[in-house]
């Protein structure tokens, strides 16, 4: 329909120009009608043939050639029936086929020419992309140009670099995964080992204490049961089953409750809490989430801070930021990219005697960057550990 439509536009387009430039009489008006009624035809004809010759053809030159051709006939047809009806004389005919000859062959050779490297520019897109599908993620096709060839290489280096990156985040992810479970074997392992043993004691009867090894069988449960729960929360956060969506809340309260709540244990390990805010600081997250990073630095600080030692919760009132800080060592520099990794530890520089599984910072950060936040370490001496939440626009 395409085509037919375009002929007729052509045919159209010649009669009036005609008529403006030469103002013809009734028989060279229908004469000329006739043929650009045939130039058209065989342009239409041209039009749809040429698209599926070139779909089985196996050389854009070919291509390239045959649509020259095509053109040049369309022309010299036209200078015929111009001759025909003795709009030209014999001569000029004649001339004009001989420069037209001419011109054709030097527009087969310049297409030839041209689409030589056009089609050089396709080979390198096909090679790319064949050394790409058989793995090398490195291949790129180098090609620039700013038409449709050079969007379609621009896509295909970018496809290319993606799966590279993909191939990379992979291969991270395996890594991480075999690093994780080696870290879950090892943190089951030790206190399982510990209840066998006590357990096999208590069972032969060796047991010189038994309440001893009881307390150390319940230490035990403790330290599994937490583990497991700190990887089962660490599982809902992945799978997004932790609901996220922020709604203000009093920061200042939250840690006050905080402190509150771990002063028993700051106490049995011969810590001091102290919490410095001087106002009621409003911020945009969840309750149980925000208690939840607090509860965990503050243990984290508890558990690495010297005996007889302060713990301090830092409240900002002008950004919505919360500061712990213990008198311990503090984080190594080396240590502190990799604190709020899963299963990460600074035992050296950070603990008396090495406990916990490491997933105390790591939760952490997963639950404040989930509300949008950010969280960080400073090294020592001394801990810092702290985190920001986004504030709501016009509380405080």
């Amino acid at each position: 329909m395409r085509a037919v439509f375009g002929a007729l536009t052509i045919v159209l387009a010649g009669l009036a120009l005609f008529e403006v430039t030469m103002q013809p009489s009734g028989p060279e008006r229908a004469q000329l009608a006739v043929v650009f009624a045939v130039m058209a035809g065989i342009t239409a004809v041209a039009a749809v043939v040429l698209p599926r010759f070139a779909r089985h053809t196996r050389s854009l030159r070919t291509t390239v050639a045959v649509l020259s051709l095509v053109s040049f006939a369309v022309v010299f047809i036209g200078l015929l029936g111009a001759a025909n009806g003795m709009f030209i004389s014999d001569h000029d005919l004649t001339l004009t086929l001989v420069v037209l000859g001419v011109g054709a062959i030097a527009a087969i050779v310049f297409a030839v020419i041209v689409s030589g490297r056009l089609t050089a520019d396709l080979d390198l897109i096909a090679d790319t992309a064949d050394q790409v599908a058989e793995g090398n993620l490195e291949m790129r096709t180098e090609v620039a140009r700013a038409d449709e060839v050079g969007r379609v290489a621009h896509a295909v280096d970018e496809m290319a670099a993606r799966l590279a990156a993909a191939a990379e985040q992979r291969s991270r992810d395996d890594q991480a995964r075999r690093e994780f479970f080696a870290a879950v074997g090892h943190d089951l392992r030790t206190p399982l080992a510990s209840l066998q043993a006590a357990v096999e004691a208590l069972q032969d009867g060796v047991a010189a204490d038994p309440a001893r090894f009881l307390a150390a069988m319940d230490r035990d449960i403790v330290a599994l049961s937490a583990l497991v729960d700190d990887l089962f929360l660490l599982a809902q956060i992945d799978a997004g089953f932790v609901a996220m969506e922020p709604v203000p809340v009093d920061l200042t309260e939250l840690a006050d409750e905080t402190v509150e709540v771990l002063r028993p244990l700051a106490t049995s390990e011969g810590v001091h809490l102290r919490l410095e805010a001087d106002h009621r600081v409003a911020v945009m997250g969840r309750p149980e989430a925000v208690s939840r990073v607090m509860r965990n630095l503050l243990d984290n600080a508890i558990r690495f801070a010297p005996e007889d030692s302060a713990v301090v919760v830092r409240v900002a009132s002008n950004d919505g930021s919360v500061l712990v800080l213990d008198e311990g060592p503090g984080f190594d520099d080396a240590f502190i990219a990799d604190a709020f990794d899963r299963f990460s530890r600074d035992d050296p520089s950070r603990g008396r005697d090495g406990g916990g599984a490491g997933l105390g910072l790591a939760i952490a950060s997963e639950f404040v960057t989930a509300l949008g936040g950010e969280i960080w370490a400073e090294p020592g001496p001394g801990g810092k550990v702290g985190f920001r939440l986004p504030t709501p626009s016009g509380i405080r």
